[in-house]
């Protein structure tokens, strides 16, 4: 059976990424002869920047909202019933996006790491203050979210079967969880302890900034875990990626992991950056965060062993030859990385030293 892949694409930048995935996935499953099928949403979906361009008003901008969101919702499940376990998707409207992740009960999962340490940071997509809907009244917005036992209980599962993948068999650290739950009448609280009595973990809930001023004055310890509401988590993610030494987030991917039970299993991969409406049609658009997400895709979703590795050292060996962007000091356009990128994975024999100098 060929492996069927998802892809979601947003405005801005969205088609000429989708393009970047497109080719590069192809490239590595040819190299492990492993046929991959593609399957495209029909809708291209709106940038918060291509919607108030073309929205008159907060009613409209509102409806089309809620139409990017239905559509990517269903496109979600649908791809999900035929067995896809991989999404690709690149940047949409935030508003849209949350109310998907809202619905579909979506965490976001980063391993960051250093040589010293490494953090898994764990991001409540699923409730909290950038979920739930608005509603308009005259000079003010109403909005509302919820929080609940039973998705704080998935998250938390969610963190430690991922802690487990990153680190099997070795002890985890203590697993801190960033909230403001004193907003929340101590109802937080009093669900963590009964998750975390009933599941034999060590879990430390903790005030968003108690846990950055830890951070700041004691480090991380080796394998962390932090489960963080998402606003504090969309904030601190940079920051961690800073302070870890850890490449900077235009060049990272992420992975959105869908606890519904209509979805479980499917595996939504997104570039960290976002839809970067500036550059459109400029050509000059850092593809790195999508030639991995295309990798991790190959390797984890399609069988195409090794993909990984041998993505990372054509991306290690380019940057060597300064085969880079605009945006990281380099010259070249978006066309010219991506070309260099597939020419070296095409060969067979390239191990990340070998090769002859790449000319872009």
């Amino acid at each position: 059976m060929v492996p069927t892949v998802g892809l979601a694409v947003g405005r801005g930048t969205g088609p000429e990424l989708a393009d970047v995935f497109d080719r590069v996935l192809t490239t590595l499953g040819n190299a492990s002869s492993v046929p991959i099928g593609i399957t495209r949403s029909p809708r291209l979906y709106h940038s918060y920047f291509s919607l108030k361009a073309e929205a008159e008003g907060v009613e409209e901008v509102g409806l089309l909202t809620k139409q990017d969101a239905d559509h990517y919702e269903q496109f979600c499940r649908d791809r999900a019933r035929a067995g896809t376990t991989a999404i690709f998707r690149t940047a949409i409207n935030a508003q849209s996006l949350y109310l998907v992740r809202t619905r579909l009960q979506a965490v976001k999962v980063d391993l960051i790491a250093d040589r010293d340490t490494s953090l898994l940071l764990v991001r409540d997509a699923a409730q909290g203050f950038y979920t739930g809907e608005n509603r308009h009244d005259a000079g003010v917005v109403h909005r509302t979210m919820t929080f609940s036992k039973e998705i704080t209980e998935k998250v938390v599962l969610t963190a430690l079967r991922q802690a487990q993948r990153y680190w099997p068999g070795e002890q985890v650290g203590p697993l801190v969880m960033a909230y403001k739950f004193h907003l929340l009448d101590g109802a937080l609280g009093e669900w963590v302890a009964d998750i975390a009595a009933r599941h034999g973990v060590d879990i430390r809930l903790a005030q968003p900034d108690t846990v950055n001023r830890n951070l700041i004055e004691h480090g991380l310890p080796a394998r962390s875990v932090v489960i963080g509401a998402n606003e504090w988590a969309d904030i601190m993610h940079v920051v961690l990626l800073d302070r870890l030494g850890s490449e900077r987030q235009e060049n990272r991917c992420t992975e959105n992991v869908h606890l519904h039970p209509d979805v479980n299993g499917l595996v939504e991969y997104q570039t960290v950056h976002g839809s970067a409406d500036d550059l459109e049609g400029l050509g000059t658009v850092n593809p790195t965060a999508t030639i991995r997400a295309a990798a991790a895709i190959a390797e984890r979703h399609a069988g195409c062993t090794g993909a990984i590795e041998r993505t990372e050292k054509a991306l290690t060996f380019l940057a060597d030859q300064d085969v880079r962007t605009p945006d990281l000091g380099g010259r070249c356009s978006t066309t010219d990385v991506v070309a260099a990128v597939v020419e070296l994975l095409e060969e067979p024999a390239f191990d990340g030293r070998r090769a002859a100098p790449v000319e872009a």
